[in-house]
């Protein structure tokens, strides 16, 4: 085992760019979902929450999708070199179960597990071990929303011989479509593989389906961990209420998501990093959102970027879906 470990940190995860983020979301009243998990207190208290809740912690089937989407995508991968960047890698589990099955289908394998935490990657890298070598993993920390020159970055270790294989697991409902669809057809090449999952609204109605998985949002572990990063600025739970809504997209897509907000119900102000902001009565700060997709609107808003799905696989409940998609 090695003494230390070496992990590229991009700019928009530097202590300034963290700091500009944490007071923009404060400033615009829109936290961004990375605050969520800063604090060990916060990360626990989010396990927990992906305990109760999460399919593929209580759906069985999850594990059937998604090892039928690693083999297929192991299967339909020709070339002799494969490269996987993992972006949101958290643990690396689900990369390293594709890595291995690459590995087996004879192909030499490099690995870029990118995430916002440091730890993260680290784990993810660790899990890795096994499949990569030390010199083709590139642990990489960066926010994916601010990193614009992200396919730069990812030239700098990506073989002109490798074929690129994108993945991107629970991450595509907590970005806004308009971003992030763009973000992810930067970094295809022309016969590059992107697969991800995203949370469905299961059944034939899409807006009644939102409504069926609700409860998985509007619960008080949810609201105790969506709560804590404002108790920590200097809020307190008197100061007002946590309300989840379904509402449409802002940008005008078909799409729908549950969103939550904190109503102010009285004033409050705060100081963080030597910066005031104060909160009125009547004011509100939106805490998260989650889109919730279908097959046919993950195929209509993915083939407006020139990506197109090659396979599906979904869950018997019909709450979580994989795809295997390539750039055409």
């Amino acid at each position: 085992m090695p003494s230390f470990a070496k992990v590229t940190i991009h700019s928009s995860q530097l202590p300034d760019a963290v700091r500009r983020g944490l007071l923009e979301s404060l400033r615009t009243r829109r936290i961004n979902h990375k605050f969520h998990y800063d604090s060990a207190k916060q990360t626990t208290k989010w396990i927990a929450l992906h305990q109760a809740f999460a399919p593929s912690r209580n759906d069985d089937d999850c594990a059937r999708i998604y090892d039928a989407a690693f083999i297929a995508a192991a299967e339909r991968i020709d070339a002799g070199a494969v490269h996987l960047v993992g972006l949101g890698c958290g643990g690396g589990r689900k990369d390293t179960r594709l890595l291995s099955l690459l590995k087996e289908k004879g192909k030499r394998v490099a690995y870029t597990p990118s995430d916002v935490s440091t730890a993260m990657v680290l784990v993810a890298s660790e899990t890795a071990r096994g499949m990569v070598l030390e010199d083709d993993c590139h642990p990489l920390v960066c926010d994916l929303e601010m990193a614009e020159d992200l396919p730069e970055v990812l030239g700098n270790w990506i073989e002109a011989d490798e074929a690129r294989v994108v993945t991107f697991f629970g991450m595509i409902p907590n970005f806004e479509p308009g971003m992030i669809l763009p973000r992810l057809a930067s970094l295809l090449r022309r016969e590059d593989w992107l697969l991800f999952s995203a949370n469905l609204a299961p059944g034939a109605n899409y807006e009644d389906g939102i409504r069926r998985v609700l409860p998985q949002y509007d619960n008080e572990l949810t609201r105790d961990w969506l709560m804590t990063f404002l108790l920590d600025m200097g809020v307190e739970r008197a100061d007002g209420e946590l309300r989840f809504v379904i509402e449409p997209d802002p940008a005008g897509s078909a799409l729908k998501r549950i969103a939550a907000y904190f109503r102010f119900e009285r004033a409050r102000r705060v100081r963080v990093d030597g910066v005031e902001f104060e909160f009125r009565v009547g004011e509100a700060v939106r805490m998260f959102f989650s889109y919730r997709y279908t097959p046919g609107l993950v195929r209509e808003l993915l083939g407006g970027q020139g990506i197109g799905v090659v396979e599906q696989w979904v869950t018997k409940s019909g709450e979580e879906g994989v795809f295997l998609c390539r750039r055409g």
